[in-house]
């Protein structure tokens, strides 16, 4: 028995809720139980009523936490009720809900572990010039950053297999989207792209008051969880860039100083002593940095023990 479970997380959304819950599919090849989770993240509208009304599952949060913190209660409680895949989209209806049997398929073969919902960004009327930029510029640094094949980082329309679910951690308190694609890419994870349709849309996002304050803090996350996931990279990375910049300096002093009759440029070798020294210490740093992370993994795998142990796994 293969059961999913469509989590929408939920925050004043009365407007358009059921338009969401209306076109869930009500069977899926391969599915044989289908659950809807709705996470009320402390709405004070009539949302979670309707949610009931139709028929959904509500878990209802205490007060408004964010996107990121209902995602992350939504997964828990999706574990708790036994999902075997978790597919998460959002309350606008953004996502074309007929889509869900598209991004499931390739964890029912076995071919992915997570799979991300990819919007056609070029042609989505309701994006300005400015944000499809961005929008792109945003995937080929999370390509980078994750080592994945993401085509669409941003997207917020996923399907996660229960390992998947059991060993995604999310700690930001913004959006769960860049995180969880560099946690994925360090452990391992098979990610896959899949190709989506969106709806008209029916309201302005609530997560992106300002593009400029949105790629401010996805980029604060991403180099957050790089430095977390990736430190041995990311310190040794900058410490070969000064070590690089020291070589040049001293290379610099050494062409003055046997060219000039032995009157070098001092400044060139006070700063070139600077920078190798830094490299070094970055070294340090990032050497610290990858037993500190071998900790971490292994602080992981028993909070995976633990996790399967209280849900019965």
């Amino acid at each position: 028995m293969v059961k999913l479970i469509i989590q929408i997380p939920c925050y004043n959304e009365e407007k358009t809720i059921l338009a969401t819950l209306n076109d869930i599919p009500k069977s899926i090849q391969g599915i044989d139980i289908i659950e809807v989770l709705v996470i009320d993240d402390g709405s004070t509208d009539k949302s979670s009523m309707l949610a009931k009304q139709w028929g959904a599952c509500v878990l209802e949060l205490t007060h408004n936490k964010g996107l990121a913190n209902a995602f992350r209660s939504g997964i828990q409680e999706c574990l708790r009720r036994g999902a075997d895949i978790i597919v998460n989209t959002d309350a606008d209806n953004q996502y074309c809900a007929k889509d869900i049997e598209n991004i499931v398929k390739p964890i029912l073969e076995g071919n992915a572990d997570i799979v991300i919902g990819a919007r056609d960004v070029l042609n989505i009327k309701s994006f300005s010039p400015l944000k499809k930029i961005l929008q792109k510029a945003g995937s080929a640094v999370l390509r980078l950053f994750s080592s994945t094949k993401v085509q669409d980082a941003p997207s917020g329309f996923r399907a996660f297999s229960r390992d998947a679910a059991l060993k995604i951690n999310v700690f930001d308190n913004y959006t769960y989207t860049m995180e969880t694609l560099i946690q994925a890419g360090a452990k391992g994870l098979r990610v896959e792209s899949v190709p989506i349709n969106v709806n008209d849309k029916l309201r302005e996002s609530k997560l992106v008051k300002n593009i400029f304050d949105y790629v401010f803090k996805s980029m604060k996350t991403v180099i957050r969880m790089f430095i977390v996931y990736r430190p041995f990279r990311f310190f040794i990375s900058i410490a070969g860039l000064f070590f690089i910049l020291g070589l040049i300096l001293v290379s610099r002093f050494l062409f003055f100083y046997f060219n000039s009759d032995g009157n070098g440029h001092i400044q060139s070798l006070i700063f070139a002593s600077l920078f190798l020294v830094t490299s070094v210490q970055l070294s340090i740093v990032a050497v610290i940095g990858d037993l500190m992370s071998i900790n971490r993994k292994l602080l992981e795998d028993i909070q995976i023990r633990i996790k399967k142990m209280e849900l019965k796994d």
